[in-house]
């Protein structure tokens, strides 16, 4: 997988509808919306409400990577 692969919504956790990828090219699933962390390079949200689910190439442009379950609003 590198850093423009995002990992398939199928494999997503039932009911985690927020996808995003950090900046040392970790995706992750998560339970509630994160928000960046710009200085850290993350998306931050609780522990319990973040999965791994997989991992790419790093990315400087990480920040732009926040995505929504398809077919939600």
């Amino acid at each position: 997988m590198n850093a423009h692969t995002i990992p398939d919504w199928s494999q997503a956790p039932e009911g985690w509808h927020w996808l995003a990828q950090d900046e040392d090219g970790r995706w992750f699933w998560y339970g509630v919306q994160p928000r960046p962390n710009i200085g850290g390079g993350v998306w931050r949200a609780p522990s319990r409400a973040q999965q791994l689910a997989g991992q790419g190439a790093p990315n400087p442009q990480w920040y732009n990577t926040l995505q929504q379950r398809p077919g939600l609003s």
